[in-house]
């Protein structure tokens, strides 16, 4: 699996980027893709995760009403419209495949709306600067 972020940046608290994931090379036609963040000194932390077959998506508490994620099926493509952006957003995004499991702890793992997230195959990352 071959995964390129793109549309980070510089951005003012308050203001909106818009990041995008092409994927490749995914063995499968049912899928999760989604995204994690890690910030200098700060263990990853998964952000969203949304899956192909149906469109559901997935969020960390702290991005609600703020991030959406979407999906192009037919360009195997990802975004994630993050708006009101916030100086705690800032971190190196990260887009990956994702898995919903029944259950994990430790390292690696992630909690989204509930649910249980294992991220792998992630691309190189994309900088996000939030400045004040």
């Amino acid at each position: 699996v071959q995964l390129v972020e793109s549309g980070g940046g510089l951005v003012q608290a308050g203001g909106s980027l818009r990041l995008s994931c092409a994927a490749s090379g995914l063995p499968f036609d049912d899928y999760a893709l989604g995204w994690f963040r890690q910030a200098p000194g700060k263990e990853h932390e998964g952000v969203s995760l949304v899956t192909s077959s149906d469109g559901t998506s997935y969020y960390r508490d702290s991005v609600k009403g703020r991030f959406t994620i979407s999906s192009d099926n037919a360009k195997n493509t990802v975004y994630l419209q993050m708006n009101n952006l916030k100086l705690e957003d800032t971190a190196v995004y990260y887009c990956a495949q994702g898995f919903i499991v029944s259950y994990c702890s430790g390292y690696g793992c992630n909690k989204l709306d509930g649910r249980y997230v294992r991220f792998q195959s992630w691309g190189q990352g994309t900088q996000v600067t939030v400045s004040s």
